[in-house]
């Protein structure tokens, strides 16, 4: 089914979701290639830093908050890739529907499909690292709001380079910045719960982060998906 055939498929948000939802699902390998990256980075740090406990442990924050951005980029680029060549892109942008609730609906089924998983396997991740289990849970939910405003940022970059053939490259240079100050305050939070230290303020500023996102990012995608299809 194409992103044609979702014009058809309900009036509401719901409706895309599920259309969406049910696409993602086809494409197994978009799904499994981010988790299996998450996962073997992180299960070879120990070969690669040493297997001391501290050292881990000590790294443990970061190494997962950096190993998740790059997963979550691996799929970055193919979020409008299919429907720019197939057509059915175009034809979004000729709807009478507002584009900002495709691009929604498209980014919202990435965080489920890449973000949500990350976050689930970061416990395990982090006690197979050794991280304290004063951690965990702040590790949990930094990573959910993180990698939902990571999928809304990305899809500003994968928006504006979907008609260049091999992005990728450009694709990380338009977004890493932008991701630079969700990994400061994801892994600030988590330290921050290591420490003994209170760390809702960075998990405030994630909250208000995705506020943002969710509020322009599918503007800017759609701009952006504008300027691609016309040029």
């Amino acid at each position: 089914m194409s992103s044609v055939d979702r014009l058809a498929a309900g009036p509401g948000l719901s409706a895309l979701l599920r259309v969406e939802l049910l696409l993602a699902l086809r494409r197994g390998a978009d799904i499994a290639n981010p988790l299996l990256f998450f996962v073997t980075v992180l299960a070879l740090l120990p070969l690669g830093v040493g297997p001391e406990p501290a050292l881990l442990a000590r790294m443990a924050p970061g190494m997962i908050w950096v190993v998740a951005l790059l997963a979550s980029m691996l799929s970055q680029e193919s979020l409008f890739r299919s429907d720019f060549e197939d057509g059915s892109l175009e034809q979004l942008t000729l709807s009478p529907r507002p584009l900002y609730f495709a691009v929604l609906a498209k980014v919202a089924v990435h965080w489920l499909v890449t973000g949500l998983p990350l976050a689930l396997l970061s416990p395990l991740l982090g006690l197979m690292l050794n991280l304290p289990a004063a951690g965990y849970f702040c590790l949990f939910v930094s990573l959910l709001l993180g990698t939902a405003c990571l999928s809304l940022i990305g899809a500003v970059g994968a928006a504006l380079t979907v008609s260049l053939r091999r992005a990728g490259l450009l694709l990380a240079l338009i977004v890493m910045p932008l991701y630079v100050p969700v990994l400061i305050f994801g892994t600030g939070a988590v330290q921050a719960a290591l420490d003994g230290y209170a760390y809702n303020v960075q998990l405030a500023v994630l909250a208000a982060l995705l506020a943002v996102a969710a509020a322009l990012a599918p503007l800017a995608a759609a701009g952006a998906i504008r300027i691609s299809t016309d040029s």
